[in-house]
């Protein structure tokens, strides 16, 4: 029954009883607010929110004139923080008012009991609150609120800690033991000690803060090659920042050759259906129009999914009536090049599917495609893997050190190709937006399991060879909406889908959510958007109007709708497509197109 008696009675009871202090630690005097901002009426000031999901708003507001509003992703549950200073044994409230479903409060690292509350409707602002008390010898808590995996945004305002404050933060020292690793033509990782109560580093390259994370490493991409660098790191907790740490000096590079190894500023890139018929009907080699800068040969395809054993012929003369004999498509491949043109040999496609899961089957792989490569005179490779050739196994979380065999012999496969060719080697990649783009969302099976095991499994392929790596073009169609930088769903037949896809590419993504994993953005100059020539081609044929759209939005920055892109790249590329065969059914549209657009 006492539960119910009114707050003026039990403090005269505590008053009769001796005074506040008879309330306990809760009550002291020294109790004060020491959430940072908890209204947000300085934005993000003091908060810090996963991926990005997090920004101010103005509306809708439970008090003063703004609110956080927090979006979670697949997997990203939009969590806000910050880490507040307390003292030990001590009582705290903490609470808040929320909107939206599924949205949490609570406290880490209070050295009892960690608390959290939660409504699961709240369609208007509803109050939530718990309390803790702290261990003997905590100093410092992190407060939160967070929605959930997949649901819409939620807001959050007013957010309260209230209790006795710590001791001053005190600012930490400057980070010791910088170190550079081994750099490539674009990037330099660096490694450093742990600073006593830091909360996060900022990474400076010569003057310019390039990163912040939370750990001790870093790797700071977007270099150029050849070129000297010094770095330093400092660390910073809420008191501020340190001094910055000794500077350390790194040379990036020369490369290794997947710049632009012979192609035109802006090239056009086409499948040729070379070992088998469709609707679309056989093209002869010497037949290609000469718009098509780069020709893939469509496909080598394994004698078993796991021989790793690669095999090219051309199309039967009683599936292609019209094949030229093998002496003649040589010789045209010959001609293509002699005219400055790049003729590779495509590994996969839609029914080869290639695991490499043996160091035998890798090694198997760089016989059987160097004897391709050698037989018909070709330039390079492409590697069109797709279905099921590429997927992680359960603990493979981070795409920069992967470990699962497919893919770690896949990447020593292609580095011995590049080795044995030379700076030449064209090295081009064809994946679906599911293993690249989808990596932004849900990495291979997930912190809990039960994700699809291939969701961004290219990432770690491309990254490894990205000094390598003379084109990207993922395949902008075919696919399933995908969640974009702007945390929106953008779906393919548009121009945004395209604008948003290259975007992702350009800029860089933290790798499922996770800020501390990110993917580098690749250059330009290695990026091509990939899409089908015609409406029989593949889901997702985008009209020549909108095609032009994009790449104006890419490359001048206009035409760009709603999407705002974080650059602008007039050094993009080009086009891929699938097919030459069906460009040519559908009366050259797509090349010509292409041929006319006006870069500049």
């Amino acid at each position: 029954m006492d539960r119910a008696r009114p707050l003026t009675v039990l403090l005269a009871a505590a008053l009769a009883a001796g005074g506040l202090a008879a309330l306990g630690p809760a009550a002291q005097a020294a109790d004060a607010e020491l959430a940072r901002n908890g209204g947000f009426e300085a934005g993000l000031d003091g908060w810090t929110c996963t991926a990005g999901s997090g920004a101010a708003v103005s509306s809708p507001v439970h008090g003063g004139t703004k609110a956080l509003q927090a979006t979670p992703a697949g997997s990203d549950n939009a969590k806000c923080s910050q880490t507040v200073t307390v003292k030990p044994n001590s009582s705290y409230t903490l609470s808040g008012w929320v909107r939206g479903s599924y949205v949490y409060l609570g406290a880490t690292g209070t050295g009892t009991t960690d608390v959290s509350t939660w409504t699961g409707s709240a369609p208007d602002w509803q109050r939530l609150a718990t309390t803790f008390t702290t261990g003997a010898s905590t100093t410092s808590v992190t407060i939160y609120t967070h929605g959930w995996y997949g649901t819409p945004a939620y807001q959050a305002d007013d957010l309260s800690l209230y209790g006795p404050g710590g001791d001053p933060v005190q600012l930490p020292a400057a980070p010791t033991g910088l170190a550079a690793g081994s750099p490539t033509s674009t990037t330099v990782p660096l490694t450093w000690s742990a600073v006593p109560g830091a909360t996060s580093y900022n990474v400076y390259r010569g003057t310019t803060k390039v990163q912040t994370v939370s750990g001790t490493s870093a790797t700071v991409t977007g270099l150029t090659a050849s070129t000297a660098y010094t770095f330093q790191v400092s660390a910073v907790n809420s008191a501020g920042e340190s001094a910055k740490s000794a500077a350390v000096s790194a040379t990036t590079t020369s490369g290794g050759g997947g710049g632009n190894p012979g192609l035109p500023a802006h090239a056009l890139v086409g499948y040729l259906h070379a070992s088998f018929a469709n609707g679309s009907g056989y093209t002869r080699m010497a037949d290609v129009p000469a718009s098509w800068d780069v020709i893939n040969l469509a496909f080598g395809e394994p004698t078993s999914v796991t021989s790793g054993d690669i095999r090219f012929s051309l199309c039967p003369a009683t599936e292609c009536p019209n094949v030229e004999s093998a002496a003649d498509f040589k010789a045209a491949i010959k001609a293509k090049q002699a005219a400055g043109k790049k003729v590779l040999i495509s590994i996969g496609g839609q029914n080869g599917q290639v695991q490499l899961s043996t160091t035998a089957a890798r090694d198997t792989f760089v016989s059987s495609v160097s004897k391709i490569i050698d037989e018909y005179g070709l330039d390079g490779l492409d590697i069109d893997f797709e279905g099921h050739s590429l997927s992680l196994q359960t603990g493979d979380t981070d795409f920069r050190n992967p470990t699962s065999p497919v893919i770690v012999n896949l990447i020593q496969a292609v580095k011995t190709l590049k080795a044995k060719y030379g700076a030449g080697f064209v090295l081009t990649m064809a994946p679906e937006t599911f293993f690249v783009q989808l990596g932004y969302q849900y990495y291979g099976s997930g912190p809990w399991g039960g994700q699809d095991p291939r969701a961004g499994a290219y990432l770690p392929v491309i990254h490894a060879l990205r000094d390598d790596l003379t084109l990207l073009h993922v395949q902008d169609y075919n696919s399933g909406s995908i969640m974009g930088l702007d945390n929106q769903y953008h779906s393919m037949g548009g121009a945004d889908f395209h604008i948003a896809m290259t975007d992702m590419l350009l800029t860089g993504f933290p790798v499922a959510g996770n800020t501390d994993r990110v993917f580098p953005p690749l250059r330009p100059d290695q990026v091509a958007i990939g899409l089908p020539a015609s409406t029989q081609a593949g889901n997702g044929h985008t009209t020549p109007s909108e095609v032009n759209k994009a790449l104006d939005c890419l490359t001048k920055k206009t035409n760009c709708g709603t999407y705002q892109t974080h650059g602008t790249w007039p050094a993009l590329r080009g086009l891929m497509t699938w097919s030459i065969n069906w460009d040519r059914y559908n009366q050259w549209q797509f090349s010509q197109n292409f041929d006319a657009y006006n870069w500049s």
